[in-house]
């Protein structure tokens, strides 16, 4: 992939459809090697291509920077859970492990809810989806929980007068992430995961005809 074509819109729209569940990847390669990018082409398909490839290493980033800058405010902790769960159902991979699991728990002490969380069928004409499928968690639109999730962290934050500290948590894991993405030289690893997620994206697009 040409990650100097890519678009920011190209880049989170990979990011919400990408399978999140890949564990991290490990620390010596997570800091293997560093240089500088020779021109703004290269800066800008390095930084693209190491925001996609080390995603989860860094979400995990942020998430131990914004609990380590509140760990004498427990409701800043739970806020910051809630907003990492939050941003983490955007993520439709992510979404729908959630639901299910979430479903199989209920299953153990009320089968009868647990049927009631099932997602609506998508229609179907001529063996395709009416329209792009829709996100569903435990039977409620995505979009309700989203906006649940972050309304209850945003009352947590303010509760806990935490909001100047998680806004210089964020600057901090985020310039963190810019500075590691563009210094990280993309290795081979890299390269064949990016060549491994375009046919998967391309397999399931045919399967779906």
């Amino acid at each position: 992939m040409d990650w100097g074509n890519v678009t920011a819109e190209d880049l989170i729209e990979a990011l919400r459809e990408v399978d999140w569940s890949s564990p991290p990847r490990p620390l010596p390669e997570f800091f293997s090697r560093f240089t500088v990018p020779r021109s703004y082409s290269k800066w800008n398909s390095r930084l693209k291509c190491n925001l996609y490839y080390y995603r989860t290493n860094y979400f995990i980033m942020i998430v131990f920077i914004l609990g380590m800058g509140f760990l004498r405010r427990p409701l800043a902790i739970v806020a910051a859970m809630l907003t990492a769960l939050t941003i983490a159902l955007l993520n439709d991979s992510f979404a729908g492990t959630f639901s299910e699991k979430v479903t199989r728990t209920v299953r153990q002490f009320s089968p009868h809810l647990a049927a009631k969380m099932r997602p609506p069928l998508t229609p179907v004409i001529r063996g395709r989806p009416s329209a792009k499928r829709a996100i569903y968690i435990c039977g409620q639109p995505r979009w309700l929980f989203v906006f649940v999730f972050s309304s209850v962290s945003f009352l947590l934050w303010f509760v806990s007068c935490g909001l100047l500290t998680v806004l210089w948590s964020l600057a901090v894991g985020y310039l963190a992430m810019i500075a590691h993405a563009s210094f990280r030289t993309p290795n081979l690893k890299a390269r064949l995961n990016t060549f491994r997620e375009e046919f998967r994206a391309v397999w399931r697009n045919y399967s779906e005809l």
